[in-house]
């Protein structure tokens, strides 16, 4: 399922290339076409994301609000406009299962915005960032593609739940959990219920009542980081790559785990975050030197402390990470670390 800093990502690329255009939405499906019907013909006004959901404003105080699930995916098309930020992935937006980043460049601590973005055959697929690029971009959890496009727009591929066109750019989303037309109030309702997401509120209220919430819950940890109504955004791999870094037993409750120790699983999951939504990676091991930094970036199983490396040795101890079921989803982490 996509974590937070892919929804975030994916906002981006609306921002970037829908944001003040007039939209046609269809739903060439069939399941969406009264909501396709609603947005049809105005013009996108925001594009923002909250932890897993993603709300995208239109004239006339209609939303469309979208919680991609297991299964959903965006495909984008036409004359795309790549910022670093969009680019820094070849459009492959954040994904669990990923392919790569293939870098060029020294800097391990920070994405270079004029360094070579490489894709898996080694050759550079953004000659000019920032500029329209005649493409499709695959944005899902199992499949990122950047591919050249001939006609536009193009035919839709598999079942497609919402089409969103522009003259230029086309948007298209298939197997959602969610997708619906919602007013300013239904979107307030819906954000109210979930927990605080770092991108969007950084300052000490957000931490607060983070802090608050998972103290005064007798809940295990590792059970309250998924909870999207105590933090927004996380998911699988941050949850076990958090736990770690903070050296947390998941299964101690929220109310026994020290203060200064969920203050500081805020302050890590808002620096995780944005180098997620900044790199188009999971990246959660730090200090790399440049030759890590880059295999990292290329390889899950260089960036990742204990995620999907169950039976291995603990980076850190030797001891054997263990895999188990919490909460109906797969946990890893180290008895020895975490103890």
């Amino acid at each position: 399922m996509p974590e937070g800093h892919s929804i975030h990502r994916i906002a981006r690329q609306f921002d970037r290339n829908f944001v003040g255009h007039v939209v046609h939405a269809s739903s060439p499906q069939g399941r969406f076409a009264l909501g396709a019907a609603e947005l049809d013909g105005r013009r996108m006004t925001d594009a923002r994301a909250v932890g897993k959901q993603m709300f995208l404003g239109f004239e006339g105080d209609r939303w469309l609000r979208v919680h991609l699930g297991l299964y959903g995916a965006w495909d984008f098309a036409g004359d795309i406009l790549l910022d670093p930020t969009i680019a820094s992935a070849n459009g492959r937006m954040g994904q669990t299962n990923q392919r790569g980043t293939f870098l060029e460049g020294p800097n391990p601590d920070a994405v270079d915005p004029d360094a070579a973005i490489l894709d898996s055959a080694g050759e550079n697929s953004l000659t000019s960032i920032g500029a329209p690029r005649r493409t499709r971009l695959r944005m899902s959890e199992s499949e990122k593609e950047a591919n050249g496009l001939e006609t536009f727009p193009p035919e839709p591929i598999g079942q497609v739940r919402v089409r969103l066109l522009t003259e230029t750019i086309v948007a298209d989303l298939r197997g959602p959990t969610r997708c619906e037309v919602l007013d300013p109030a239904q979107v307030e309702r819906i954000v109210s219920k979930l927990g605080p997401d770092p991108l969007i509120d950084d300052g000490p209220a957000a931490e607060e009542r983070f802090t608050r919430t998972v103290r005064r819950k007798g809940v295990p940890i590792g059970l309250l980081l998924m909870d999207q109504d105590v933090v927004a955004g996380i998911g699988n791999v941050y949850r076990a790559e958090l736990l770690f870094r903070a050296k947390q037993n998941p299964h101690t409750s929220g109310r026994d785990v020290p203060e200064e120790h969920v203050r500081h699983l805020w302050t890590d999951w808002a620096k995780l975050l944005r180098i997620g939504v900044e790199t188009g990676q999971m990246m959660t091991m730090d200090d790399l030197d440049p030759d890590e930094y880059r295999a990292a970036m290329a390889n899950r199983d260089d960036r990742h402390w204990v995620y999907k490396r169950e039976g291995l040795p603990c980076r850190v101890c030797g001891t054997n990470i263990v895999l188990e079921e919490m909460g109906a989803r797969k946990l890893y982490w180290c008895p020895y670390c975490q103890a």
